[in-house]
């Protein structure tokens, strides 16, 4: 065998059989491909390579490529993928045997593997933490069912009616369906009854389908993945069910490790040809992916709160690239990222034109202090009369949306007298009320602050800062007796609503837990609108327009007497943007603000968090052209024991040197790992706070 691995073949003459070399220990390798190259599940940056092991003969059948298996490493065993088998080891030892192969499943897909590599390089991160977002944990008994395949399904009902109103949505049907790889920047327009996003991401995937292809939606929650499985449904695509073969499958973390992975099977063994789930999702190992989707891309839960960070957005991309499919970035709003891609010509914008938005959009009423200022004092209450004059009118014709940005009573309270927040005593968190007549908690530790006295004018008495969506629920109560009151939240004792009748009905939501009427909402009205845009992160003013645009797309249209009411005194430009319904006008004037700036994503950055001595060091072997270190400054507040807090700094590049600044922080990162410096240090690239 040469050193390349290519045996000299010798046309008509015998080749002599190649003997199987022993490995530590003497085991006997097998005949074929006896070496395997294992991705071994360990932590530390300087290990974040390919290991070699010998495969024995006995395991030679088992041991495939995406197979979980057990080496020996440091004296212990651990875990491991086999990435691939090859004939000749590029180490000069003996190898270590593989000692178990824990499931005959290859449950790491080539293309996986492959998106895996290009995830933990893009964010400074190891393959194995992107490998445990990638696959769930095994479940052996789920493993071991066998179910008995069915027929085909029939054929998925080629509409494109969804599409027909944006410039540009049936030739990316119709270039998906030819099995092309377009990528579309989609702005939904507000759904009337029956015409609501679900349905254009049905129908696109239906046409994927249809194609030959399989197909993978990611959304930020549950109830985003009912509505696309239940529109899926209506486009001829049946929810996957065991035994049998197509449809579509739900994949989320929250249903629990034996219905995830039973899930997760489904779609590895082609057994599903959809995939429908939330975050984790995005790595599913669908079979001949078409069409990729990502709906609400701005949402903060589709960014990864784990190491190394990821965003389904980019996650996806990468995908795109990396399995020619086509993608598809789809929200109401539209996020500066996604901007973005269609000013850098990577992404085609698929939208309406202006006529279409206005005549599916409701009328939006912005009533700032300007337009308040002839009611006077009454100007400051926080339901001025012309909204209450709408809720009352509105309510003849349907349920009304109310959106608070805040759940709770009353979580922020502050002194009666100097109007200082209150803190507690203890942790000095913020105190809130969770009744009118409770005792004020603390929201970081819990704690009761039963004799609670202001600390800069003795004074114990207390009012309210912020008003929660329950506290809002009992005035619109008082106000409107008899009315059925339903709120909707995580902190609500119905929890988060799916849906609500068409009747007469105030539903109160906190952003992104309004339920869907099925006819629309009569109107909506959108509360504490300063709140909303008041912090100093970068993403305010986009989060805020997300988030009304979200709420304002479940309001009939204007020629059916839909409104919509924002309260508060906004940021203007924010507000304006609500009132043309223009996020892609916003969205692009963001991004050039950003660009003169040199904010993201016109550069890319690097977080660094942790003590500053470790901090420092890290950032002193950085060697990347052009780069401009922020800081380091305080991160927060000292850790119980600790001297002094930890610092942040920031480390800016071009956008072209992104790369070159993901491989030199984690070669920093490499060096520091096997030095075993001390503290603990977070490096995030593209943070979603630069704060």
């Amino acid at each position: 065998m040469s050193a390349g691995g290519e045996q000299l073949m010798l046309e008509g003459l015998p080749q002599p059989k190649r003997r199987a070399r022993p490995a530590v220990g003497g085991v006997p390798l097998a005949e074929h491909l006896p070496v395997a190259r294992v991705c071994v599940d360990l932590v530390p940056h300087h290990l974040d390579r390919v290991f070699e092991y010998a495969v024995p003969a006995a395991l030679a059948d088992a041991a495939v490529p995406g197979t979980r298996v057990k080496v020996r490493f440091g004296g212990q065993d651990v875990n491991g993928y086999v990435l691939e088998r090859v004939e000749e080891a590029e180490h000069d030892g003996a190898l270590q045997p593989v000692r178990k192969v824990v499931s005959a499943e290859p449950v790491l897909t080539p293309q996986v593997a492959r998106l895996a590599r290009a995830v933990a390089d893009r964010w400074a991160g190891t393959l194995n933490d992107v490998l445990r977002l990638a696959v769930p944990a095994r479940h052996a008994r789920v493993e071991a069912e066998v179910p008995v395949s069915s027929d085909e399904p029939a054929p998925p009902s080629p509409s494109a009616a969804a599409w027909a109103p944006y410039r540009g949505g049936a030739a990316f049907l119709q270039h998906v369906a030819a099995g092309g790889a377009p990528r579309a920047v989609w702005s939904a327009l507000p759904g009337a009854a029956g015409e609501r996003w679900p349905d254009a991401i049905a129908q696109a995937v239906a046409a994927c389908v249809l194609g030959g292809r399989g197909a993978l939606v990611v959304v930020p929650d549950a109830r985003d993945i009912d509505r696309v499985l239940a529109a899926l449904d209506d486009a001829g695509i049946p929810r996957w069910a065991p035994g049998s073969t197509g449809g579509a499958v739900r994949l989320a973390a929250d249903d629990g490790p034996a219905v995830r992975y039973r899930s997760f099977l489904a779609a590895l063994r082609g057994q599903a040809s959809v995939v429908v789930g939330t975050r984790a999702s995005a790595f599913a190992p669908v079979t001949n992916l078409g069409l990729a989707v990502v709906w609400d891309d701005g949402d903060p839960l589709h960014a990864e709160p784990r190491a190394p960070y990821p965003h389904v957005r980019e996650v996806l991309a990468l995908r795109s690239e990396l399995e020619h499919c086509a993608l598809l970035v789809a929200a109401h709003a539209r996020s500066v990222e996604a901007q973005a891609l269609v000013e850098a010509g990577w992404a085609h914008e698929v939208a309406a034109d202006r006529p279409t938005t206005r005549a599916r959009a409701a009328r939006v009423l912005a009533l700032t202090s300007v337009e308040l200022a002839r009611e006077g004092p009454a100007a400051a209450a926080r339901l001025p009369a012309p909204a209450w004059r709408t809720l009352r009118d509105r309510l003849a014709h349907g349920p009304v949306l109310v959106q608070v940005p805040r759940a709770g009573y009353v979580p922020a309270v502050a002194c009666g007298r100097c109007r200082a927040a209150a803190r507690c005593g203890v942790c000095h968190g913020p105190l809130g009320l969770t009744t009118a007549d409770g005792v004020p908690t603390c929201g970081w530790c819990g704690r009761l602050a039963t004799d609670w006295r202001c600390t800069e004018c003795g004074a114990g008495s207390l009012r309210s800062v912020r008003v929660g969506s329950e506290r809002t629920a009992e005035e619109l109560g008082r106000a409107f007796p008899g009315v059925p009151i339903r709120v909707s939240g995580a902190r609500a004792a119905g929890g988060v609503l799916a849906t609500v009748k068409d009747v007469p009905a105030v539903v109160v939501a906190t952003p992104g837990a309004e339920p869907v009427a099925p006819g629309g909402y009569a109107a909506a009205l959108l509360l504490d609108a300063a709140v909303s845009t008041a912090g100093a992160s970068l993403r305010t003013g986009e989060d805020a327009l997300r988030r009304w645009l979200t709420a304002a797309a479940l309001v009939r249209p204007a020629a059916e007497g839909g409104t919509v009411v924002l309260v508060g005194d906004a940021e203007e430009r924010v507000t304006q943007a609500l009132v043309r319904w223009d996020p892609a006008g916003y969205a692009s004037r963001e991004l050039a603000e950003r660009a003169e700036l040199a904010l993201p994503p016109a550069v890319r950055i690097a977080a660094v968090t942790g003590p500053r001595d470790a901090v420092d060091t890290l950032l002193g072997r950085l060697d990347v052209a052009d780069a401009e270190i922020l800081g380091p400054v305080p991160a927060g507040a000292a850790e119980p024991g600790a001297l002094e807090p930890d610092v942040r700094a920031l480390v800016r590049v071009p956008r072209p040197g992104g790369a070159a600044l993901a491989r030199s922080l984690a070669a920093s990162l490499a060096v520091r790992s096997a030095r075993r410096e001390g503290g603990t240090v977070r490096v995030q690239l593209d943070p979603a706070e630069l704060g």
